[in-house]
Parts: C-alpha cells; structure tokens; sequence
C-alpha cells in the first residue's frame, strides 16, 4: 500500500514516486557500516527524513515514540555519515551504508542493535 507522505517534505518527486510506505507515511531503513557489511540498527525515515539524509550526509530519522524527526548522534555523540543509499527491488526498504563514528549505533550503547540475543537456529547448508 502507497501512502502519501505524512508530513511537508522537500524528496524529489521522482524519489517519492518510488516509495512504498506504510500507512503512517514510513519505509524501513536498515543502516550497515559501509566497509565490514555490520548490520548496525533499523529505523524509520518518512520523505522528509530521507531528503535530509541525502543532502546532509547524516543519517536522519522519524521517531514513531517521540514523533519528530531525530539526527544520529545529535544527543548519543554516536553520529551516522552517509556514504550511500539504495532502495531496495519493492520500494519499502532503505539500505544506508553509514560510516559510524562514536560508540555504538544502538541506543543501548551496543555498537549493534543486533547483538543482544541470538535465537537458536538450524545452521542450513546448501
């Protein structure tokens, strides 16, 4: 489902024009370090956050709690730089490959949102 954009933006029309959001305006964006492929946390971003990440070149995202948008280290000191961003075959999902600079990227401190717990999988093999 393609919603438009919740809030005044600035996107390239031609951009917006790719998204598929969710009902509140959002498309997912996954952000991994640039150089080691580290998965390092998931957040949201409406049109509006994703025009400020490509022309600022820090990663900015819509807090669905506090509603307002929200710049990675601006509080934590944990900044994201962008190096690119690609949206993924169905248009609802951002890659941002970031340069994280500072502690971790996980509001708990963790480098990574993805280290906490690891569930019990079977290893599959081709």
């Amino acid at each position: 489902m393609t919603s438009a954009a919740v809030r005044p933006t600035d996107l390239d029309p031609a951009i917006a024009a790719q998204l598929k959001r969710d009902r509140d305006g959002l498309v997912v964006a996954v952000a991994q370090q640039h150089d080691t492929g580290e998965v390092l946390m998931v957040g949201w971003m409406d049109d509006e956050a994703l025009h400020r990440t490509l022309t600022t070149g820090r990663c900015t995202y819509w807090s669905r709690s506090r509603q307002e948008y929200w710049v990675k280290g601006d509080t934590s000191g944990s900044q994201q730089w962008v190096q690119s961003v690609a949206l993924d075959c169905d248009g609802d999902t951002l890659l941002v490959k970031v340069d994280q600079v500072g502690s971790g990227a996980c509001h708990t401190g963790d480098r990574t949102c993805f280290d906490a717990t690891v569930l019990p999988a079977v290893v599959g093999a081709p």
